[in-house]
């Protein structure tokens, strides 16, 4: 061991590094700003706040004591809903994942209870909820204690108020179920994104695409081989996924045309984002952070692995400005719900992002480009 060729060569490769901007930059910055994104979804647990949506039919004193005691906790912020809208659409057209309805003669079987002595006397409150949601447990848990609680305070053998489920599904779902679409979004964007990038940018490095501006082969040529086999790539990821899924968990998926589809725009749109971050990463060791700092917001911040309510408003509006959230969005809502509207709309959303991605990526793609 010597430690003069030790420290010599320690400090070539701190010179090297200095001169990589990118590499200091997804080195140094982009953990830190994990670390504030993240810090400021988790943090604070105990102010914890949940928008809780109520359908008050029975439009009384009583009814709107029962909701401002609900508000009161400081856990739920409630939201009126009209009397008038359908309690089902309302949920799944406003993508909430619970919402209480108090039903019509509630003050009165109230008065029953506490006037006339009355332990027959009770009400159901019926919530609307969402089982993809994997923060309506928590929510369940605030509700229940205080049906408890306001229990408490009315005396009787038998609970007065009783919570009665519906969902907004037909068929009832696990929760294993609305992470498999999640999954295959992710891996189909990670692959293509780290593959377009990756080549792209250890040809530069090696000179290969100038190289390639003398053989037959057109750039047109080029890009569209790389994307079918990306495509290839996707297929074999997404078949292997609900493979596995199907034979270990015993999924139930709908298993339709918009699966096909989703692929191929996923693919195109990532393949394009993957070409315009090439000239980011000048080096082939570059590329793998370059990558990795737009696929981690992304994956978590996409509603894959936790739902998007969780976070603070402002990462909220930055989460549905993202691809991969409305790739999530579609491929539940047609893998799931069966909703073949909000299927074409994100469908849409994602094909005017990949046109223009990959037509901008071709663009910067240029047979020119070499170390």
């Amino acid at each position: 061991m010597t430690p003069r060729i030790i420290a010599a060569n320690l400090v070539v490769r701190l010179r090297s590094f200095s001169r990589e901007k990118s590499a200091m930059f997804f080195t140094v910055a982009f953990p830190v700003i994990l670390v504030l994104v993240f810090g400021a979804i988790f943090t604070k647990p105990e102010h914890m706040n949940f928008e809780l949506p109520v359908q008050d039919l029975d439009q009384s004193d009583a009814s709107a004591k029962l909701v401002k005691g609900l508000a009161s906790q400081g856990v739920f912020e409630t939201i009126p809903v009209p009397a008038d809208a359908d309690a089902i659409q309302y949920t799944r057209d406003h993508k909430i994942n619970l919402l209480l309805i108090i039903p019509k003669g509630f003050e009165d079987m109230q008065l029953r209870r506490l006037e006339e002595w009355d332990d027959d006397a009770s009400v159901t409150l019926t919530y609307i909820y969402d089982p993809s949601s994997t923060s309506l447990k928590t929510k369940l848990q605030f509700l229940n204690a205080m049906a408890a609680a306001a229990n408490q305070e009315i005396s009787g053998t038998s609970p007065f108020i009783t919570l009665k489920e519906q969902s907004i599904l037909a068929k009832k779902y696990r929760f294993i179920e609305f992470f498999v679409p999640g999954i295959i979004a992710m891996a189909v964007m990670t692959s293509s994104l780290s593959g377009a990038l990756n080549t792209n940018a250890e040809l530069r490095q090696k000179g290969i695409l100038r190289k390639l501006a003398t053989t037959p082969i057109t750039r047109t040529d080029w890009l569209l081989s790389n994307v079918l086999y990306q495509i290839v790539l996707a297929v074999i990821s997404t078949v292997s996924i609900l493979l596995v899924s199907y034979a270990v968990f015993d999924v139930r998926l709908e298993i339709n045309a918009w699966l096909p589809v989703y692929v191929v725009l996923e693919v195109f749109a990532f393949v394009g984002i993957g070409m315009l971050l090439t000239p980011i990463a000048r080096e082939a060791e570059s590329a793998a952070a370059a990558g990795n700092a737009f696929l981690f917001p992304m994956m978590f911040l996409s509603g894959t692995f936790f739902p998007v309510e969780m976070m603070p408003g402002f990462l909220q509006k930055f989460a549905r400005i993202l691809p991969l959230y409305y790739l999530n969005e579609g491929l539940r809502a047609s893998m799931i719900f069966v909703d073949n509207t909000t299927a074409l709309r994100c469908a849409a959303i994602t094909a005017a992002v990949a046109g223009v991605v990959f037509v901008a990526g071709a663009l910067v793609t240029r047979w020119d480009q070499g170390a």
